[in-house]
Parts: structure tokens; sequence; C-alpha cells
């Protein structure tokens, strides 16, 4: 069993530590997607993730993929990619725009739901959650969302109109990220591509580690907004060379 959470009462979620191993990570039901709730559930390394019918179910898996910054791995193709197609990317032109379409390109059926999309737009707004955008002329291609606090970045998903589209926006992120001094992102679930690209499986007790360690008691809202054409992203902003 798990705890239900009381949406009229304060956040106040238990333990990570306490999440189930099966399904890995359900930690707890119930309570509220209000940005009070979505707030103190980061500080403490959980997400929302649940489907359309269901309660919110709140989770904390373990292992916990992340990603640090400097050490994505920007591959020789990449590069290729940032300086020739032609792609620009921006920080919260469109955050409406990303999330929607992070929902609606999948398939297999998405976590985010209108009550999901609604929850994070208002975050948005109040300088919480950010969305990098990669435009090929014109058009809207590809991007990303999440949530900023303190020196962590909380991935919660991205998505590709034209391929490589994504990549350009982590590219993105991951140069935005070093110039704001967040120094880890969090990609929440382990996959064969985040790790490709330079995620690696990290402990829940050193996650929250680090977050005790990165993330203030009451983050300061903060407003991404510039323009930066994608083959600038590969001039001298990794200072490692590109993998084979």
């Amino acid at each position: 069993m798990i705890p239900w959470l009381d949406p009229r009462l304060p956040p106040r979620f238990p333990s990570p530590r306490l999440a189930l191993a099966e399904p890995n990570g359900l930690l707890a039901a119930g309570g509220s997607l209000a940005p009070s709730w979505l707030l103190e559930a980061y500080r403490q390394g959980i997400f929302p993730w649940f489907s359309e019918g269901q309660p919110i179910l709140w989770w904390s898996p373990a292992p916990r993929l992340v990603l640090e910054p400097q050490r994505l791995r920007v591959r020789r193709s990449l590069r290729k990619v940032l300086r020739h197609r032609g792609f620009v990317t921006t920080l919260d032109a469109d955050f409406p725009s990303v999330i929607a379409n992070c929902a609606r390109l999948r398939p297999e059926g998405t976590w985010i739901t209108p009550e999901m999309i609604d929850a994070y737009i208002r975050l948005h707004a109040l300088g919480h959650a950010h969305s990098v955008e990669t435009w090929h002329e014109g058009r809207l291609v590809g991007g990303l969302y999440g949530v900023a606090l303190g020196g962590v970045f909380f991935g919660e998903s991205m998505f590709h109109l034209e391929s490589d589209a994504s990549k350009v926006a982590l590219v993105r992120l991951c140069a935005e990220c070093r110039a704001r001094g967040i120094t880890l992102i969090d990609c929440q679930m382990s996959t064969p591509h985040l790790r490709s690209l330079g995620a690696e499986e990290i402990s829940r007790e050193e996650f929250l580690a680090q977050l005790a360690r990165l993330v203030p008691e009451r983050p300061t809202p903060q407003r991404w907004q510039s323009e930066l054409p994608a083959v600038a992203l590969a001039e001298g902003i990794f200072s490692r060379e590109p993998l084979p």
C-alpha cells in the first residue's frame, strides 16, 4: 500500500526512500498539481507520472539517470548537424507548443494529460518551468521542457519533428545550464538513448544528497529568453573533442 495525499492540506510527501521497488519508484497517490505541490515534490526528487483516468501518482525511481551538462557527448555527426542544418534554438519562446507536441507525439500513450499541461504552463508562468525550442526555417521542429530549481534542471520530456532536432535542443539546454551554474540534469528514467548521450545512473541516496546541496528551500524564479543559431553551439562551447 502507498500513502494517499490529501490535496486540501499543505504538500507533504513521504520520504523517497520509502518508494516501492516494484513498480520502481512509486511513492504516493493523490495530492495536487498546484505549483506548491510540484515545487515541493521536485525539491525532494519526486515527480508526478500518471495516465488519464488515474489519480495523481508520485514517483522517485532508483537508480536515477542524470546528466552533468559538461559531460554531454556531442559526436562528430551531431556537430555537423549543428553547423550545417540551419537550426535555430530559443529559450521559453513557446512553452505551450513544446509541451503540447511532447504530449501529442507519443503513439503508445502519454502521461502528459490536459491536467498536467495546465499545471506546467502555470509553473512556467511563475518562472520555474522552462522550454528549449529548435526551429528550422521559422517552423518549430523540436524541443524539450522541464523545471529549473537552483543548480538542478529536472527534465520532463522532449520531441522532434525533424531528425536530430531534439538533440540540438539538448545541446542548447546543456550550454544554458553551464552558463547559469546548473550542474545536474535529472533525466528521471534510464534509457539507452540518453545513456548514449552521456547520462549516467546514480543511486537514490547519491541523487538525494546532490539535491540537498544544489536545490534551495525557496528557489528563485527565472526567465530564460534568448535566441541562438545552432551553429554557435558547435563553436567552442564544449571543450571536449567530438567523438567518432
